[in-house]
């Protein structure tokens, strides 16, 4: 019996990847079925319901499960759910695949089959519609917005059966684990409350203060990140694996800390993303999420707290993983080391503020990075990438919202 908290609204992971006979079998059926060509964000998600990340789901929602998880963030049964997991597709290709049929979902980059489907609906929605009540803006400007107002008219919906991992297990065979396997380890540590850190971003001092508060009073800390896709100017996942290794190695007591990562893309949903971090979590066997400042963020589109506060508009209910709020972090001066708003008594000139933006922009401009802001392990490994940079790889970085003050 595990002391782990349960997976969301089922009480076992509910992975959707076949393996072995039934894997083979399946590969060779879906080389004959009609094929429909998906987004990188389309094929995260199906590697999440791949591996039980999305449990309790059985493949992409219906017509009903995307109006009720838009205006009410719950499932047509009811069950908690703050974004839509679609998939769509243009007309002419929607035209052409009966309801009740079946195809073969192909990743759009690399040309493999991801999944197999059985076509259950196919119905339009109002995009702006989504973007407003998910992102909370229409702006196109949004990356979240350009994601969902450049997909295709038509969504499909229905179970899926998942064939592939895509490049995660090869690309990111030290980090990369899946819910089942992360629950395995941290019942071998003995671990029952982990928190959870999720991060696409390099840790600077900041971060290593919110993990350390973290493992003050849970048993663990799992370092989760993001591995599929980012915005222009991130910094890539295999960079910032290896600068997190060198913080884990070099600041914190062995044993108290995993570094894991997932296969989604960012869609920059701030509050409603927060949640579905902590649900994901849950899955993973987190207890706990940290949330801070701008939280899946971008921009000025949320307050800094927005995340934080919408975990208390939601049902007790609604999920077992917790959100760990910790207030606006710096380095002070005055009190010589990290503190936050809540601990921390002297004015803002004391204050260095600290946010990855800001740290993307001084490396990219090779300015000075001062140790307040980031470990030197950290900042070598950093600065190697960004050394080695092609001058077309190079993208402007501009200090905005939370990030510029």
């Amino acid at each position: 019996m595990s002391n782990l908290v349960k997976p969301h609204g089922s009480d076992t992971l509910r992975p959707l990847l076949l393996e072995g006979p039934a894997l083979a079998t399946e590969l060779t059926r879906a080389a004959t079925l009609p094929k429909v060509h998906i987004s990188s964000r389309e094929t995260g998600d199906l590697i999440m319901l791949g591996i039980g990340g999305f449990t309790p789901l059985d493949g992409f929602m219906t017509r009903a499960d995307w109006e009720g998880v838009c205006d009410g963030m719950k499932l047509a049964n009811g069950l908690f759910w703050p974004i839509p997991i679609t998939l769509s597709t243009d007309k002419h290709t929607a035209d052409g695949i009966k309801t009740g049929g079946e195809v073969a979902l192909v990743d759009r980059e690399s040309g493999e089959i991801i999944a197999t489907m059985r076509v259950t609906e196919k119905y339009t929605i109002d995009k702006e519609h989504e973007c407003a009540m998910v992102f909370k803006t229409t702006d196109p400007a949004h990356p979240g917005v350009k994601m969902v107002m450049e997909q295709g008219d038509v969504n499909l919906a229905g179970p899926v059966k998942v064939l592939s991992q895509g490049r995660f297990p090869i690309d990111f065979a030290d980090v990369y684990m899946t819910p089942a396997e992360t629950r395995k380890l941290f019942e071998a540590k003995g671990w029952t409350t982990v928190v959870a850190f999720q991060t696409r971003n390099p840790l600077h001092r900041s971060h290593e203060y919110l993990v350390k508060i973290a493992i003050e009073i849970c048993d663990g800390v799992m370092i989760h990140s993001l591995l599929g896709k980012l915005k222009p100017g991130d910094i890539p996942s295999d960079v910032r694996v290896k600068a997190i290794n060198a913080l884990v190695e070099n600041y914190f007591v062995k044993d108290t800390v995993v570094q894991s990562g997932y296969p989604l893309d960012m869609r920059y949903a701030g509050p409603r993303e927060a949640l579905l971090h902590a649900l994901f979590r849950q899955n993973y066997g987190c207890s706990h999420l940290i949330v801070g400042r701008d939280h899946a963020g971008v921009g000025e589109y949320y307050g800094p707290f927005d995340a934080q506060h919408i975990f208390d508009e939601i049902p007790h209910d609604a999920l077992e993983t917790k959100p760990l709020k910790i207030d606006w972090t710096f380095w002070c001066f005055k009190c010589n080391g990290m503190a936050s708003m809540r601990t921390c008594p002297h004015e803002g000139s004391d204050r260095l503020l600290l946010s990855g933006t800001k740290l993307r922009k001084a490396l990219s401009e090779n300015d000075h990075v001062p140790p307040e802001f980031s470990r030197p392990e950290v900042l070598e490994v950093l600065r190697e990438y960004y050394a080695n940079l092609k001058d077309e790889d190079r993208v402007e970085v501009k200090l905005s919202g939370h990030s510029a003050k």
